[in-house]
Order: structure tokens, then C-alpha cells, then sequence
């Protein structure tokens, strides 16, 4: 192998890129029109257009990407982590096209793949599985409440769902299948018994192509909202040593059972009791795979290469030893306040923590686009210890700035400084159990009065762009919160609510600043846009518009004034009603998908629609009006 084409985008394909130079692989991209500037394409030795925006039309086009590969005479395909990674057509296209492809046998992708058929080659393996069937109301019944729906050729959450009781099976089936077939063209469903507060863990394993199977260690990731994963550790604080072989041994014995090849991940769910269940088998690298190449010490991309060129393992199970702890975070653009709902947009200020591991494609000004998975990067650390680990990463989130689009950032390091997280790790209804509500981060008295004097700091900004000998006084509304700022050549004194601040800007460096409120001195990282700014402190991101002069806002929603407007970027998938039809609360009217999830715009009472302005396929903006309503008769 001289020269390898990854068949991904962001950073996963820089992951990818990194180990093959390092192996002195040249290294081919391929880009959407979206993607045309990004990092991994500036990066690679070559890259090739493939499509526009739309994943289908470009990262999810497989004759585009065989095309490239043999344009720019590339002699092997590397998928990757997502889009076409588990697609086993995709696969044995790269192979009848002659190249090398890096990942496992297409018979095992297909095999794997499917849900149903991958639960009985387990259950012959004799690895224990989770009680279930087909998608039907007589197997709901059977299995009992609580139960998941899953697609059976899905993954990263998509096309599951939570059912607690009998009278939502229906609605939320018809949710399962519509988001499946649009996110894996196979609308399949099955059932499983839904094992509540169990733990998610995943054994890595690895194989060659001459029958040496190994695993090496497990990943807790536990920590997850729409059942997708958001913090992962290996190894899992509720797994011992003799628990640790036991799911090892599991793993393996599916692997062998199927003549595996290359990286692979066997997923369990463990109970109170330690009994564990198989979930899925991921015929791919896994997003984690970082916190198991920390402990390790093993690079699991040089691995997945070497074992496609034919090489055997140098390396037998006993040789495998795990090294102190390791944690992965998932930055994405969402808003956990509204519920994760995906954010795109421009990055204003993007500056990653240092020392740490940070896998990203990100750079200030770059755009978050909503045709991609949310997850913007992902941040890595590993300790001597748990708590050691722990604390570093939630360290490492507070110094990373995003800045421009609403991130996780916060959340994450709240749950890494959480008790019972700390103490006891976490179960897959942790964030939902111990934190239901979210709300929105609310800047205090003295951050209102750093984001005032900074905007008033900003050369340019109205008349404060020059100082005179007078004292000049500016009252600034956030929102509909004020600050009434006062300046002389002294510095800033600000009256924020009650809270009566003083303030001196020492220095401005570019995106950065030096403060001192209340004669402490504090570093920020900050851009101002017109008359808005961005700013970072204490771990948390603000976006604050001056709005002094701005009309008063009109709240656009269903139930104030007749109108249905998109919350984000996305693609209308579903429009369950026309015009003169009368709409039952809580039904979805419209369905957008965005960042590979579905998310159904329901009413909050009854209505008659009166026009709709949108159809299937339509791509939409926020604020964009969608439908127009009128009370219920």
C-alpha cells in the first residue's frame, strides 16, 4: 500500500490522514462542495470533489468516491468512522474496483449489520443477548414495558426509541421507521426488553486475517443523551478483572464466530447485578477508540492498515496491558437547554485546550454546517488515576474555546465534576436522572458589565471608537437586562442590575483580554461582530447582542401567534398535514432532520392549519415560517 483514500470528511478523515502519513502513506481527500476549504482537504496530498452539501449526493455517493480513488491512482480505501463505514455494498465495490479496503470481510458488514441476524449468531456464539424480536404490537406485548425500538441496519442512535407504556408503541414506532429508512434506506425495526440504569460497555477487538482474534480492554459510555454516547472511559470503573476477561472472552468467541478482520467493537449492556447482554457489534473504528489507544499505548488506525495489507499480530492477548486511566469527551454543536437541538453556524473563536489530546477540524470562522453529525471534536486525556484523569479533561473543557454556535462544552464538565459520577461513575439514565431540566448558563452582574466595556473597548463601536476628557455614560440592553456603563480615562464602573462593578481593561490582544473587576485581574477570550460579542469565562460561552436600539422582538411561536417556525438549519423530512386539517396536541406536524437526527415539531394544543408553507425535501432556516395555525374550533 503506497497511497490511501479516506472516504470520510472532518475529523475523522485528519485521524485517519495522521496515522497514514506517520506510515508514509501518501494520502487522498475527497470534499463536498461545503467542505471544499476545510482543514482535511488542505491537509491531504490530493483531494477530489465529489458532490454537493447533501451527504447522499457526495460522502454517501460510492461510485464518486471509487472514482477519485482511481483518478488519483490511490490503491486502497479507508471508510473512516461513520457515512459508508458500515456499508457492505460500499465495501465490495472498493474490492471489484480492485483496491484495497480497509475493514472487515463485506459478508461480515452485512452480516453484523443487521440487528436480527447478528443477536442469533451471538446467541449460537453463546454470548448472552437482551430478551426480543420483530417490530410488532403482539412482541410488545410479549416483552413487556418499559422496551427499545432499534433499527435493524442502524446505529448512533438512530431510529431507537425509549416506549414506556402501551399507548406509545404506535407513534413511536412510526418515529423509529421514518428516521431509519432516512437515515439507512431499511425502515426494519426490532424490540428488546429495555434494561433501565444499566451500564453501556464496549469491547475493542482486533483481528488479522489468518484467525488471531484479540481484545483490548473495554469503554464505558454510559454517559449519553438520544442514546448516543457523549463521554467515554476506558477502562469502566464497574468492571474488575474477572469481569473484564469474562466480556473480553464474549467478545472474541462473536468475532471468531464470524471470521472477523480488523477493528471491531462488541457492545454490551451491564446490569446492577453484572450480567451482561449483547447490544450490537460495530464493524467499524468506534469515535472512542482514542481512550483505548491511550491506555494501551497502541495506534488502532496504523493497526486497521497493517492488518488490511495481510500482516499477521505480532502481538498475543497476554501481551496486551492497560496503563493508568483515559477519558473522552464529544464536543458538539447543541444546545442542551433546548433539549440537544443541533446548532449550526460560524465559529467565531475556536482555540483548543493545550496539552491534551484535541481530535478536531475546526478553525476560526469555520462553518458549522447542518447537513453533519454535530460533534465538532472531541477532547482526550488520560491520568495516573480516575480522578486525575477526570479532573484534567474537565480542566481541558473549561480552556477550550467555541465561541459563535452553542456547544455541550459546559455540560460536560459539569458531569465530570458530578458526585456521583466521580464516586460511582454512570448508568445510561444518568443525565436524564440526575439532570431533567437544563437551563441556559445566565451571565452574572460582572460579566454583563466585561461584555459592555469590551463592546464599548471596540474601536469602531458608535461613538465610544474615541476618548475624550469627559466622562461618557452608555446604557447597553442585553436582552432585557441593562447595564449602564460609565467611562473615563480611569477605566469602567457599570451598574448591572443591583451590582455596582468596576472595571479596567489592561490589555487587548487580539481575541484576548486582560481585565481587572473589582481589582482582580482576569483573561478572556472575546470577539465582538457589530454590535454583538462572544465571550468565554468561567468555563462557559456567552453570545450577547446590545439590542438598546433594536425593536421590540416578537416571540414567533405555534401557540402565541399562529405560526410554526424552524428552531435550526435542517431538511423537511415529513409534513403530516395540509391545509384545513385540524392538528391533535402533541402530534408532529412537521419533521426536520438536521445532524443525522429527526426532530418532530409538535403542537402544544390543538389547531387547524391554515397554510403550509413547506414540502418534503425543502431545506429551511431558522425563524423560517413552516406553517401558519388558528385555534381549534
Amino acid at each position: 500500500m503506497k497511497s490511501l483514500l479516506i472516504a470520510n470528511r472532518g475529523e475523522i478523515a485528519r485521524r485517519v490522514m495522521r496515522s497514514a502519513k506517520r506510515m508514509g502513506l501518501r494520502t487522498v481527500a475527497v470534499y463536498s462542495d461545503a467542505d471544499a476549504q476545510a482543514l482535511h482537504v488542505r491537509e491531504a496530498d490530493a483531494a477530489v470533489r465529489i458532490g454537493s452539501a447533501a451527504p447522499r449526493e457526495s460522502y454517501l455517493n460510492s461510485a464518486a468516491i471509487i472514482a477519485a480513488a482511481k483518478r488519483t491512482k490511490a490503491d486502497a480505501v479507508h471508510p473512516g468512522y461513520g457515512f459508508l463505514a458500515e456499508n457492505a455494498d460500499f465495501a465490495q465495490a472498493v474490492i471489484d474496483a480492485g483496491l484495497t479496503w480497509v475493514g472487515p470481510p463485506p459478508s461480515v458488514i452485512r452480516q453484523m449489520g443487521d440487528k436480527a441476524e447478528a443477536k442469533r449468531i451471538a446467541e449460537k456464539a453463546g454470548v448472552p443477548t437482551v430478551p426480543g424480536g420483530e417490530a410488532t404490537l403482539e412482541m410488545a406485548r410479549a416483552i413487556g414495558f418499559p422496551l427499545m425500538i432499534k433499527a435493524v441496519a442502524g446505529g448512533g442512535g438512530r431510529g431507537m426509541r425509549l416506549v414506556r407504556s402501551h399507548g406509545e408503541i404506535a407513534a413511536a414506532l412510526d418515529a423509529a421507521r421514518s428516521e431509519a429508512q432516512h437515515a439507512f434506506s431499511d425502515g426494519r425495526l426490532l424490540l428488546e426488553r429495555a434494561l433501565e440504569g444499566a451500564r453501556h460497555i464496549e469491547v475493542q477487538v482486533f483481528a488479522d486475517q489468518h484467525g488471531n482474534v484479540i481484545h483490548l480492554g473495554e469503554r464505558d459510555c454510559s454517559v449519553q443523551r438520544r442514546h448516543q454516547k457523549l463521554i467515554e472511559e476506558s477502562p469502566s470503573p464497574a468492571v474488575d478483572a474477572a469481569l473484564r476477561e469474562k466480556m473480553g472472552a464474549a467478545a472474541v468467541a462473536l468475532a471468531k464466530a464470524v471470521n472477523y478482520a480488523g477493528a471491531g467493537t462488541v457492545e454490551f449492556l451491564l446490569d446492577a447485578e453484572k450480567n451482561f447482554y449483547f447490544m450490537e457489534m460495530n464493524t467499524r473504528l468506534q469515535v472512542e477508540h482514542p481512550v483505548t489507544e491511550a491506555i494501551t499505548g497502541f495506534d488502532l488506525v496504523e493497526w486497521q492498515i497493517r492488518v488490511a495489507c495481510g500482516e499477521n499480530f505480532a502481538r498475543q492477548q497476554y501481551d496486551i496491558r492497560f496503563h493508568g486511566h483515559a477519558i473522552e469527551a464529544r464536543l458538539c454543536a447543541e444546545d442542551p437547554a433546548q433539549n440537544f437541538l443541533p446548532q449550526s453556524g460560524r465559529i467565531a473563536l475556536w482555540r483548543p485546550a493545550e496539552s491534551v489530546r484535541v481530535d478536531h477540524a475546526l478553525e476560526t470562522g469555520a462553518e458549522i454546517l447542518a447537513h453533519y453529525d454535530s460533534m465538532i471534536a472531541k477532547v482526550i486525556v488520560h491520568g495516573r488515576t480516575r480522578d486525575e484523569a477526570r479532573e484534567r479533561l474537565a480542566r481541558a473543557l473549561d480552556d477550550t474555546v467555541a465561541l459563535g454556535v452553542a456547544t455541550n462544552k459546559a455540560l460536560l464538565a459539569t458531569v465530570l465534576r458530578d458526585e456521583e459520577f466521580a464516586t460511582r461513575g454512570a448508568t445510561t439514565n444518568f443525565l436524564s436522572r440526575r439532570y431533567p431540566r437544563l437551563e441556559p448558563a445566565e451571565p452574572d452582574s460582572a460579566t454583563l458589565a466585561i461584555a459592555a466595556a469590551l463592546l464599548a473597548n471596540n474601536a469602531g463601536y458608535g461613538e465610544w471608537n474615541s476618548w475624550s476628557n469627559s466622562d461618557r455614560v452608555m446604557r447597553i440592553r442585553f436582552g432585557d437586562r441593562d447595564v449602564a456603563l460609565q467611562a473615563s480615562r480611569a477605566g469602567f464602573s457599570a451598574k448591572a442590575g443591583d451590582a455596582q462593578v468596576r472595571l479596567r481593561v489592561l490589555s487587548i490582544d487580539g481575541a484576548h483580554a486582560r481585565i481587572a473587576i473589582d481589582g482582580v485581574e482576569e483573561k478572556f477570550a472575546f470577539v465582538t461582530d457589530d454590535n454583538r460579542i462572544h465571550l468565554a469565562r468561567a468555563g462557559q460561552s456567552y453570545t450577547l447582542t446590545d439590542t438598546t436600539h433594536a425593536p421590540p422582538a416578537r416571540r414567533a411561536s405555534a401557540s402565541s401567534d399562529g405560526r410554526l417556525v424552524a428552531p435550526m438549519n435542517g431538511r423537511v423530512v415529513a409534513v403530516n398535514a395540509r391545509a384545513g386539517e385540524t392538528m391533535e396536541a402533541g402530534k408532529a406536524l412537521v419533521v426536520l432532520e438536521a445532524m443525522k437526527m429527526e426532530h418532530a415539531l409538535s403542537l402544544p394544543q390543538a389547531a387547524r392549519v391554515t397554510a403550509v408553507h413547506v414540502a418534503p425535501g425543502a431545506q429551511v432556516a431558522p425563524g423560517q415560517l413552516l406553517a401558519e395555525l388558528e385555534p381549534a374550533s
